[in-house]
């Protein structure tokens, strides 16, 4: 097998994969922000209030693209800024009402638009063909 037949599937997976994590997107209420900003609201509704330093660390992105990342959640008033409990020259974000509604309710809008996708598209023996090719998918992500 040729170095081009062997990577052949993985452009394909990429590809679509890509594809889907836009319609998901598209598909949410999370769909007018930024990966970067989906991660950072999950990561603070998950982890609770966070340094932009800690943030940006855990996202691994450096400092100043986090403070841009947390100026947009700010300004859509979907996260708020405190004074560290510790540390008064350092500021804690968490999230407001607002961020944790569209948190918790984007997930639903995703997997509503799948689930009706995957039940309108395939076929019962194509969902079954999904349903046992997660795991391996699953093994892919955490290789």
């Amino acid at each position: 097998m040729t170095d081009e037949e062997r990577g052949r599937p993985a452009d394909e997976l990429a590809t679509v994969i890509g594809q889907l994590s836009r319609r998901l997107r598209a598909a949410s209420s999370e769909g007018a922000l930024t990966p970067s900003q989906v991660s950072v609201l999950g990561r603070l509704g998950g982890e609770g209030p966070a340094s932009t330093a800690a943030l940006a660390r855990a996202e691994l992105v450096r400092p100043q693209s986090m403070r841009m990342t947390l100026a947009a959640l700010e300004e859509r008033g979907l996260i708020a800024r405190a004074p560290h409990p510790t540390d008064g020259r350092q500021v804690v974000f968490s999230l407001t009402d607002a961020g944790t509604c569209l948190r918790d309710t984007a997930p639903r809008s995703r997997r509503g638009w799948l689930a009706d996708a995957i039940d309108a598209e395939l076929t019962p023996a194509e969902r079954d063909t999904l349903t046992a090719a997660i795991p391996l998918l699953r093994r892919l992500v955490q290789a």
